[in-house]
């Protein structure tokens, strides 16, 4: 990624840089899905891993720590055809994210902490939409 170049005490941002959107979404059965997108921008592969974290002064926002090494507080990235996934259904239930009636997802915005990627996840809910068979 190119450095940012300063010109006359301001500094030009690069586009490229705000052309992806980071989704994920929380399905049904509780696990976090990420877009095809994503899961390349974040650069899952067969041994990823990722850790959760809550804000110190609103427990409502979460983070995503990428890249984490596996150890006793990270969730395994898995793999599903083309699209990856992390098993969060007990962590989603004991933070009391109400999936199963609405539509949670997450748009993911990149902040730098100490060196590492970290995915500011802003939640966005919907009314989710029954689906009625006809017979």
């Amino acid at each position: 990624m190119r450095q940012k170049e300063s010109i006359m005490g301001f500094t030009v941002l690069n586009a490229s840089q705000y052309t992806i959107r980071l989704k994920a979404t929380i399905h049904s059965s509780g696990k976090l899905g990420f877009t095809e997108v994503t899961a390349k921008e974040l650069g899952f592969g067969d041994n990823s891993f990722v850790k959760f974290a809550q804000d110190d002064n609103d427990k409502t926002i979460l983070y995503l720590i990428n890249n984490a090494p596996q150890d006793d507080e990270a969730f395994r990235v898995c793999k599903a055809g083309k699209y990856f996934y992390v098993n969060t259904k007990i962590m989603f239930d004991s933070l009391n994210i109400d999936y199963k009636s609405k539509t949670v997802m997450f748009d993911l915005v990149k902040t730098k902490e100490a060196g590492v990627d970290v995915y500011k996840l802003n939640k966005r809910i919907t009314k989710k939409i029954n689906k009625e068979t006809e017979e």
